[in-house]
């Protein structure tokens, strides 16, 4: 504290006091003060004064909590209205003083003057002369001080002014209320509307005790929001402060300390209230923060009436000047540039209800999580389980939703992001797997931030942090307030109503369930879905909302280039373009919400047919950017014209898959004089079951009313008889009925009996076969047997042909000729006969074009050369087709000519 030169005077006179200054920190009482001296690099230093020669009452003091038998010690007369007459007339201002007595234990009395000198209004006489103190008994008027007080007082006691008007003065006691009943409805019922208060005591920077008037409540005020560094209190009783508190608690101390201030009270945490305080000069609360002092809290931040956005603010703007407690900080996205915080990016893909891939200008592809959600996830799930299998979205509650909601608002559009942290990559352990590093942002669009809409509905939830965890969204605040409003609401995850139920049959790969549901789709004509996945540039998976089915789809009439395939103990490597053609898919349909026609499916289970998005058909636009030929199945089309146009256009451009393309000079073929005719009788057949070694199945369709008549006859004579369970003992070779995948009885024969579990039957009218248990076979009716209507499945094989033995390559020629015969009506005509069944060619009904020599075409097979001179011609035709498609090295054919030194290793022989 600052003190002034001693006065001059002679050595032998008597000493004069020395005057010290300082600033009025505090009023104990109505002859007690603290001062403060000015601060320099810290909270200054402070001394108790008390006045000398008066006395005044003593104020209100709480029993003790460690003495449970003591009492409250009320106010006595008088005692508050000295206590406020010095508040109001000292506090924060400057006074100057001299010390006349010290006791031994150390308390210092004295006289305190208004101002810089001793010619300031002495603060003694002005309490005796309002009334408010009195002369300590005894006190003998034996020098000028004393004598002025002396006179005070009777001008007081004249005047009837304080103490000496009439009364006990009873009605300067106040009623102090230090505990609460009911803190909530004491909250409430102030309604949020400002509260004199006086602040009676900072316990650290965010936390003070205030005196609530006119009602006298005694409480705690934790300010809403925030919270400064406090002082730790040790086991042996002392304090340790944390850095900055003693600084945050002088600088709450030096503005409000004993201050006329209004409160907003905005709640309660036990007795505890949490509320604003307001001051002439400004709101402590953001002041705090913003000079660096304190820190924001979520868990009383969502309180603060005056928007916590305000706060944010402030802790952000001492976080960038590194104020204080931030003097170490360093921001989540300091290492980024600016163009990588904020940039806009077209939404490519939702990976799950919480993560999107964005396209960005440059063409790249990123992974954007959004900050500060978790997307929804069933309960009681372990998520620290490494080992824990993928559920599909469907069976998460509200993960669907959740999907569907950012798939519809945000796929194809161009969004706004700002990166708001990056979570580094973390390795595995035992029971957690290893997370990659992590992009977390905003993302909005329109001005509308999507976490914050899917939180408000209900379809996520807001992660909770560590108080130092600066590793959240910018707009974190909005997003608990969201949450808010969804559980008030009971919003999806929230509700109190059933979880909702999406029953999802994924059918892709299942061969049987897509049979049965493939005349279904057929008759369907244009069926609304959803991309899900891409596997290559005409494979996809697609949801079907309607039928709520996922299924396998293939895109008909072109072929596009392969993609690398996992082998075992091989990586296939994928033709030229086939990532490119990946690639064009993906951005084109991804998620997107499509048209499909399935025209048929393949050996796997999967279905072949057109898909349109936007009136586009997709297959037209992956020739007409020449990454895809056509396929000569789509001769049959609709489509066949444009897929020819947009191939020609595309050769003429000379890019992608026809980047080497030439023009073949048509060779003519010098026709072979034939001594015997080839037979050429066609006659219609219905293809039922293509077999793994490219034999096939058919029905004659002139005896396919009989059979139709004959299935329908025998259900109904079943459904009237139905045969006991487990009452028939098959045998092999046996004719019997069987129950297939949909429920209804077939014709079938017995081939091999394992056990009762697993009987392996062929049914005699389709040609397929299967392993059932004998729970579902029964004894044949005598009405409906082959001596009625002959087995209506003939096998046949196709000639001219050699069925690779390689089974990657033969799988490929079977689902080829799947894809574009089962269950289809052709033209056949029996070539000539062998040990297994007749060699036939098959056309094409409506084309007539050859099935075998598309084959052939494709470079799916080899053709078997033949000596018959009948067969010449077409021997020759099919020659013409090898050699073309060698040219252009199809399948078989992609590594040249390979049968002169790998025959006998790839299974063929010349």
């Amino acid at each position: 504290m600052a003190s002034s030169a001693q006065s001059g005077g002679s050595s032998g006179g008597p000493a004069v006091p020395t005057v010290q200054r300082g600033i009025v920190k505090m009023v104990l009482s109505g002859c007690a003060i603290i001062v403060r001296g000015q601060p320099r690099g810290g909270p200054p230093p402070e001394r108790q004064i008390n006045l000398s020669n008066i006395r005044a009452g003593n104020l209100a003091r709480r029993a003790a909590a460690t003495q449970p038998d003591a009492k409250d010690t009320p106010d006595e007369p008088w005692a508050f209205p000295a206590r406020e007459f010095l508040r109001k007339k000292l506090i924060g201002k400057e006074v100057c003083f001299t010390i006349e007595n010290k006791t031994p234990q150390g308390r210092e009395y004295g006289m305190i003057y208004l101002g810089k000198d001793t010619n300031g209004e002495n603060i003694a006489e002005s309490l005796v002369a309002e009334g408010l103190a009195t002369r300590r008994e005894g006190m003998r008027a034996n020098n000028p001080e004393q004598n002025r007080l002396a006179e005070c007082e009777e001008q007081a006691k004249a005047a009837k002014k304080g103490m000496w008007s009439e009364g006990n003065g009873s009605h300067t006691i106040r009623d102090l209320k230090y505990i609460i009943e009911n803190p909530r409805h004491f909250v409430d019922s102030h309604h949020q509307k400002p509260v004199n208060a006086i602040i009676e005591h900072v316990r650290d920077g965010s936390v003070v005790r205030a005196l609530l008037l006119p009602d006298h409540y005694l409480v705690t005020v934790m300010l809403s929001g925030i919270k400064c560094p406090t002082f730790r209190r040790e086991a042996d009783g002392s304090e340790t402060p944390e850095p900055f508190a003693a600084e945050a608690k002088f600088f709450t101390e030096s503005r409000l300390l004993q201050r006329d201030v209004q409160i907003i009270l905005e709640s309660c945490h036990n007795q505890n209230i949490l509320g604003t305080i307001l001051h002439p000069n400004g709101n402590i609360t953001e002041l705090l923060l913003k000079e660096g002092f304190a820190r924001c809290v979520d868990w009383s931040i969502a309180v603060y009436t005056r928007g916590a956005e305000k706060l944010r603010a402030a802790e952000r703007f001492a976080k960038e000047r590194r104020l204080r407690i931030w003097r170490d900080y360093v921001a989540p996205t300091a290492n980024l540039d600016q163009k990588d915080k904020q940039f806009v990016a077209k939404v490519m893909q939702v990976l799950n209800a919480d993560a999107i891939v964005v396209k960005l200008n440059s063409g790249d592809y990123k992974t954007i999580h959004l900050s500060s959600i978790r997307p929804p996830r069933l309960e009681g799930e372990n998520t620290q389980d490494k080992n824990k299998k993928l559920r599909p979205l469907y069976d998460i509650p509200y993960m669907f939703e959740a999907r569907e909601f950012l798939r519809k608002k945000l796929i194809g559009k161009k969004v706004n992001v700002t990166v708001d942290y990056i979570r580094p990559a973390s390795p595995a352990t035992e029971t957690v797997p290893a997370f990659s590093e992590r992009t977390c942002a905003t993302v909005t669009i329109g001005g509308i931030n999507i976490a914050e809409a899917l939180v408000s509905k209900g379809l996520a939830t807001v992660i909770r942090y560590r108080q130092d965890d600066d590793q959240r969204s910018s707009h974190y605040d909005e997003l608990l307030a969201a949450e808010a409003r969804a559980i008030k609401n009971g919003k999806g995850l929230h509700s109190k109503k059933e979880v909702p139920i999406h029953r999802v049959a994924d059918i892709s790969g299942d061969t049987q369930k897509a049979k049965q549901f493939l005349p279904f789709l057929q008759r369907a004509g244009r069926s609304e879905a959803v991309v899900e996945y891409v596997f290559s540039g005409s494979r996809l998976k697609l949801y079907l909302p309607k039928e709520t089915c996922l299924i396998t789809f293939l895109l008909a009439g072109i072929e596009c280039p392969r993609g690398a395939r996992n082998l075992p103990g091989l990586v296939q490597e994928g033709e030229p373009f086939s990532e490119e053609a990946t690639l064009f898919t993906k951005e084109l349909v991804l998620q997107r919400e499509v048209e499909v026609e399935v025209e048929s499916m393949d050996k796997a289970g999967n279905f072949i047919g057109w898909l349109h998005m936007d009136g586009a058909n997709l297959s037209v636009l992956l020739v007409e950017h020449a990454l895809s030929k056509v396929h000569f199945t789509a001769e049959r089309s609709a489509y066949y014209k444009p897929l020819l146009s947009a191939e020609e256009a595309a050769k003429q451009k000379k890019e992608k898959v026809w980047a080497h393309y030439e023009e073949q000079p048509v060779e003519e073929v010098t026709p072979v004089l034939e001594e015997k005719e080839r037979s050429a009788s066609y006659k219609p057949v219905f293809v039922t079951e293509i077999t793994d070694d490219l034999h096939f199945y058919v029905q004659d369709v002139e005896t396919g009313t009989q059979l139709e008549k004959l299935m329908e006859n025998m259900r109904n004579d079943i459904a009237s008889h139905p045969p006991v369970e487990g009452s028939y003992a098959p045998r092999r070779g046996e004719f019997c009925i069987a129950k297939f995948v949909d429920g209804e009885w077939y014709r079938a024969r017995v081939e091999k009996v394992e056990s009762p579990a697993k009987v392996h039957v062929f049914y005699i009218d389709y040609g397929n076969r299967e392993i059932l248990p004998s729970t579902r076979l029964g004894t044949l009716p005598p009405a409906f047997s082959t001596r009625v209507l002959p087995a209506q499945a003939t096998e046949y094989a196709f000639a001219f042909i050699q069925v690779p033995q390689d089974e990657d390559a033969r799988t490929d020629a079977v689902d080829s000729v799947v894809r574009d015969i089962q269950n289809t009506q052709c033209l056949l005509n029996v070539e000539h006969l062998s040990a297994g069944c007749p060699h036939v060619t098959l056309q094409f009904a409506d084309s007539k074009g050859d099935v075998g020599l598309g084959l052939v075409k494709e470079g799916l097979v080899m053709v078997e050369v033949r000596k018959e001179k009948q067969f010449q011609k077409v021997i020759t035709e099919y020659l013409n087709a090898q050699e073309s498609a060698k040219s252009a090295r199809l399948n078989l054919w992609r590594y040249g000519d390979f049968r002169a030194d790998d025959a006998d290793e790839f299974g063929y022989s010349r």
